[in-house]
């Protein structure tokens, strides 16, 4: 399907919202101090004449007077108890959820914005120092990795906007020397579309909006071309892997987010060449995957990219679903694109509708038949918490803060959030933490759109187990169990790219970054409509 030229769409901010009360402890009387039991004028138990009962008069036996006096008092009791037991929920509540946080200063924030950019420093000096020039560091070896046995820089590429944005210019510098004179995508290895799509080709993409370096957009034109041909499929929906000195594809089983996630990626490349085949190709993409949802109006986990039909129909918020729907929201946005922007609000109904899930420990969203609606599992994770980011800047502020408080205290019940749980139980399912930045995407968002300082605190938390949980000596690593938080030999690039940058924007000044503006992809690059 052909691109079409449309006038961006305006997403309003929401205005500033004071902090809505949280639960709040019911209004019980115990009656004024000293008053004696309400059947008698004279302390229980005494044998003087039976007194007048305002309903029963003064007929009523002495025996039925103490009874009822025994009765109202255990009522009392009753209410005592509950009042208590409110008030120790409430103190629960307002543990798991800062609702009443005193304003940051602006001295506080930037001081919170320099933790953090030291924070990146400790990180990337980590890279340098035992992985230069390779993907990504092994912090607690203090080795590296590379994705296929040859660099493309992933580290240096993904984290390269972070920097700028920090106004770290020797950094920036030094990286921009490194991807100059190694950065080659000539390379006869097969790489997986979506992963070098989000991490390289929008990195490349918004460093170049931000530095206006003309080679990163070109290194950015010469990998765009050399994955074009995964997109040729009977469908038009990528193949998983495509070779990038020879343009053989392979591999039919995808999913609606490695499919969909692609546009903001190859349609802001097309704006900035001229060239129209990247914005069609991508589109078709994303609009293949919304055509085959079910009569509800779901997607499910897994589909062949060459029949058209689904492997696996669960349906769900979470990996291999997500940033679909991320997408079709924020392409409607960058792009003006209506076609978007009628797929966002005809699915979102779809999955508020089936997939939340109102429970008295708050909202969350679980997996269901994408035919039926029918419930699967009430799993939930750290990939899952992007979603109140979404809400958020669709303007769905309600739905967004309350999922917000579900996944603060998925991460505040073990300390750091886990991959999955189970949040019927409240028991870990995958207990792994990969240094995800979703939560603290949607803290950020939800702190731009509301400007309530609890989200701030929140930020801090994060900032603070990140510092006590993941912090080497030679940079970040991730968890293998959030419970015991015995560390793995892993610092994925995102973590540079995505976590650390949210962090920093969340306390930086509001001006850093403009989200009327600027549309963050899924690897957390920043693009700009300047077309």
């Amino acid at each position: 399907m052909a691109a079409k030229e449309q006038v961006c769409i305006a997403v309003e901010a929401p205005g500033f919202s004071p902090a809505k009360p949280r639960s709040t402890l019911a209004g019980f009387s115990l009656g004024e101090p000293g008053l004696k039991p309400p059947f008698s004028s004279r302390p229980f138990g005494t044998a003087e004449a039976v007194p007048f009962h305002p309903f029963f008069g003064a007929s009523l036996p002495r025996t039925s007077i103490r009874l009822g006096c025994r009765l109202n008092n255990l009522l009392l009791l009753v209410l005592l108890f509950a009042s208590v037991a409110i008030a120790q929920d409430n103190i629960r509540s307002k543990q798991s959820v800062p609702g009443n946080s005193a304003p940051w200063s602006n001295q506080q924030k930037a001081e919170m914005a320099d933790s953090v950019r030291r924070d990146f420093l400790h990180a990337w000096n980590g890279y340098k120092q035992y992985a230069w020039g390779h993907d990504e560091l092994k912090p607690l070896s203090k080795s590296y990795r590379d994705w296929y046995g040859i660099s493309l820089l992933m580290t240096p590429v993904d984290a390269l906007d972070t920097m700028l944005l920090m106004g770290l210019k020797n950094e920036a510098k030094e990286d921009r020397q490194l991807i100059d004179k190694k950065l080659s995508f000539d390379q006869d290895i097969y790489v997986k579309n979506f992963e070098i799509t989000i991490r390289l080709l929008g990195g490349l993409l918004s460093s170049y909006q931000l530095s206006g370096d003309k080679r990163l957009l070109a290194l950015a034109d010469d990998l765009g071309e050399r994955l074009l041909p995964a997109f040729n499929s009977p469908t038009g929906m990528p193949y998983v892997y495509v070779n990038l000195k020879t343009g053989i594809v392979r591999g039919v089983e995808s999913n609606p987010a490695e499919i969909g996630s692609l546009l903001l990626e190859f349609g802001t490349l097309s704006k900035l060449t001229g060239k129209p085949v990247y914005y069609d190709k991508a589109k078709r993409a994303l609009v293949e995957v919304y055509n085959r949802r079910s009569p509800i109006g779901l997607v499910g986990s897994s589909i062949n990219v060459e029949t058209g039909k689904w492997i696996d129909t669960t349906s769900h918020i979470s990996g291999g679903i997500d940033s679909y729907y991320e997408y079709l929201l924020k392409c409607s946005i960058l792009f003006g694109d209506k076609d978007c922007e009628r797929m966002w609000k005809t699915s979102i109904a779809a999955v508020n509708k089936y997939v939340a899930d109102e429970t008295p420990n708050g909202l969350w969203y679980a997996q269901v038949s994408m035919n039926t609606g029918a419930r699967i599992s009430t799993h939930y994770g750290a990939l899952d918490a992007f979603f109140p980011a979404e809400l958020a800047l669709s303007g769905d502020l309600d739905r967004a803060e309350r999922l917000q408080e579900s996944s603060y205290k998925m991460w505040t019940t073990f300390g750091v959030e886990p991959e999955e749980m189970d949040y019927s139980t409240m028991k870990i399912t995958s207990p792994g933490y990969e240094l995800r930045p979703e939560i603290i995407e949607s803290t950020y968002y939800l702190c731009y759109f509301t400007g309530e300082p609890r989200y701030l605190d929140m930020g801090k938390t994060f900032f603070d187990s990140l510092e006590k949980c993941c912090r080497t000596d030679a940079g970040f690593a991730a968890l293998v169990n959030v419970e015991t938080k015995e560390k793995r030999d892993d610092m994925e690039s995102f973590f540079l790219a995505e976590t650390l940058k949210y962090l920093y924007v969340l306390f930086a000044p509001k001006s850093t970054l403009d989200l009327h503006k600027v549309v963050f992809n899924t690897e957390a690059h920043p693009m700009r409509r300047t077309w």
